[in-house]
């Protein structure tokens, strides 16, 4: 099941979480974000207990986008620990993003 991550949760959700998050920042007029998106949900739905999958709305949660510095979107960042290890930037393949979720998970 995906998050929704907003500036409000971001601690309890993401910072507080005892497994690795992947967070979509993502905006609802933005055609790539809207192509990777049943893609996220299929990885929340395969990694569900391992891995949480949360989406970030970029024009709703300000603070999370100047703190991690959000220039384009989709960008998926992985959280291990509260920290930021990994960023994907761009429409990329269901198989690339999986990759990287084993990579953090590893």
């Amino acid at each position: 099941m995906e998050l929704k991550i907003t500036d409000s949760n971001f601690e309890a959700e993401v910072k507080g979480s005892d497994v690795p998050v992947l967070v979509d920042f993502y905006a609802d007029w933005c055609g790539p974000c809207k192509m990777m998106s049943p893609l996220v949900a299929d990885l929340a739905k395969s990694y569900e207990g391992k891995c949480r999958i949360g989406k970030c709305n970029t024009d709703e949660n300000p603070k999370l986008v100047n703190e991690f510095k959000i220039m384009s979107i989709p960008t998926f960042i992985f959280f291990k620990e509260g920290k930021a290890v990994e960023t994907a930037i761009g429409a990329i393949s269901k198989n690339e993003l999986e990759e990287k979720i084993k990579q953090v998970l590893a």
